[in-house]
């Protein structure tokens, strides 16, 4: 049988150990960073919600060689008010959004497009929502998030314990806040399939938070028992020895959805995949982090606070204070059973009296 090489198998056995756990007030900090800069982006810029949420109208010219100055300058000759939002898609659509408006109004934009690009009726996309639409999807939107909270964290509560589902939540809502941060700096507007990409998101920052907090949950099973290490060193334990595993999932999945943002919505023009994309590549990054850095250490931060842990820190302080990084030889390292042909050792014959 082989034996693990290589930098993950050193994490694994505790050969090798990044201390997670014991500097989380760097991890803290890096994402208090973040998170005042997305109150801010969302304070001074806010949210640029698509007609879907607000209500309004949108027109969608399909012909090639439309220039964006052409379009407003046709829409505004229509005589509409209010802010008129001109988008480029691809080299042969553009879209314009306005507030709502009435039908003569409607019919009037179309009339001015139609005449501006000599194009037919039919070569323009119209879409109109009202306000009321616009709220009820909003509402339904809020409250799918919500109840997807809601189970999820009645999930892991039964599963693995209250604790753990707490660290769970407070790291989604750090994924969560972030990414709607970046949203609104970036200034893409918020889309239904935005909505999609954070539940996305959330399923994939929780998938990564239990696959740690499985490990957690198996290093610290019997750690008060055994008395040899502290609660937080065998969940950083566990930490080190998901963490390449973390990594590769996280690559693999951001390979794609790179693709999807860079090339499909930003050389090749389809805006319609820009919202989603935009969502899982910033989500997915920021899930991964939090998955490492802010959740084990935030369980470690409330169990460490029992006064089980504390009696169990203090049993491990006063051995001399050793840091043991494995938890128990079987849990960390591979256990080699004897070869059945392998027969008894020879013992030396000891000497009787003649």
């Amino acid at each position: 049988m082989s034996k693990l090489t290589g930098l993950g198998g050193r994490l694994y056995t505790g050969e090798t150990s990044f201390d997670f756990i014991g500097k989380r007030r760097r991890w803290y900090s890096i994402s208090a960073i973040f998170i005042l800069l997305s109150i801010g982006a969302l304070a001074i810029q806010g949210l640029h919600l698509g007609i879907e949420f607000k209500g309004g109208s949108s027109y969608t010219v399909n012909k090639s060689g439309i220039s964006v100055e052409q379009a407003r300058t046709s829409v505004a000759g229509a005589g509409i008010p209010g802010e008129i939002i001109v988008q480029k898609i691809g080299n042969d659509k553009v879209r314009i959004q306005t507030g709502a408006l009435t039908s003569e109004q409607s019919k009037a934009v179309e009339a001015s497009l139609t005449q501006t690009f000599n194009v037919t009726l039919e070569s323009i996309d119209t879409q109109l929502v009202g306000p009321s639409w616009g709220k009820e999807i909003t509402k339904k939107a809020l409250y799918g998030l919500f109840a997807f909270l809601l189970v999820i964290m009645l999930f892991l509560a039964m599963a693995f314990e209250p604790k753990m589902a707490i660290s769970a939540i407070v790291a989604v809502i750090h994924d969560v806040f972030i990414t709607v941060g970046i949203y609104a700096l970036v200034g893409f507007d918020v889309t239904p399939a935005t909505v999609i990409g954070f539940l996305t998101i959330l399923g994939y920052s929780l998938y990564d938070t239990v696959v740690v907090f499985d490990k957690v949950r198996e290093n610290t099973k019997s750690v008060a028992a055994v008395g040899k290490v502290t609660y937080s060193q065998a969940a950083n334990l566990a930490v080190n020895q998901t963490i390449v595993r973390s990594a590769n999932t996280s690559l693999i999945a951001l390979l794609p959805v790179g693709s999807i943002l860079f090339v499909g919505a930003g050389l090749l023009g389809a805006g319609t995949l820009k919202d989603l994309s935009l969502a899982l590549f910033i989500g997915l990054a920021v899930g991964t982090y939090s998955s490492i850095f802010i959740a084990p250490p935030f369980l470690a931060s409330l169990r460490e606070k029992e006064p089980a842990m504390q009696a169990l820190a203090k049993r491990v302080a006063s051995r001399g204070g050793a840091v043991a990084e494995t938890v128990t030889a079987a849990s960390a390292r591979p256990v080699f059973a004897p070869s059945a042909n392998r027969g008894p050792r020879n013992q030396p014959k000891r000497k009787g009296r003649k």
